[in-house]
């Protein structure tokens, strides 16, 4: 995740440290936010006020957990919780066994890295279309996961996947559509 790409250490907490980030600003094409809701803003970089006024043509990818304007903004969580909570989670698993999480997949790097990214390249499109303004992209995992499952949600109105969790065509249920234990106590896909 990180071949070609140059990175350089800034103490946030350091007025030298703020003013690098300032004079960086005018060269970048993109910033990505990381960090839980108000803490550019407190460190006197806040998106709308500083940052693009500072290059008009920037694209500020925001990224956070949960919603940041939701009732869990503030709340510290990793993605097993964002994907509980956007209700994905739920939907993951063998037939009576507990909910299975795909490792950090369908939070962090689908429903937040991918979405986010798909925002900022389109807001990277937008800018060559509307002479080269930025803008503030919001991104969060709670709604990109629960994005993400919408065919599962829309196909629990039908046959295909109106069962219990584990029961229907793609989660388990289908013979078809599984993986089995192989003679040298390895697995194939069907």
């Amino acid at each position: 995740m990180t071949r070609h790409k140059s990175s350089i250490c800034v103490n946030f907490k350091s007025p030298a440290g703020i003013a690098l980030v300032k004079a960086l600003i005018p060269h970048v094409d993109v910033v990505i936010d990381p960090f839980r809701p108000g803490v550019l803003e407190k460190l006197g970089l806040g998106p709308e006020d500083v940052l693009l006024k500072l290059n008009p043509r920037l694209v500020v990818g925001r990224m956070t957990g949960f919603r940041r304007d939701g009732k869990y903004s503030m709340m510290a969580g990793h993605d097993i919780n964002y994907i509980a909570v956007s209700g994905v989670l739920s939907m993951l698993g063998r037939k009576d066994d507990k909910p299975y999480p795909p490792a950090n997949i369908v939070g962090d790097f689908a429903g937040g890295g991918a979405v986010c990214f798909m925002g900022i390249v389109l807001a990277l499109f937008a800018r060559d279309k509307n002479g080269g303004k930025g803008q503030v992209v919001e991104a969060n995992m709670v709604d990109g996961s629960a994005a993400l499952a919408t065919m599962p949600r829309q196909g629990q109105k039908t046959p295909f996947w109106s069962g219990p969790r584990g029961t229907n065509t793609l989660d388990g249920g289908c013979p078809y559509y599984d993986t089995y234990e192989t003679k040298d106590g390895k697995y194939m896909a069907v």
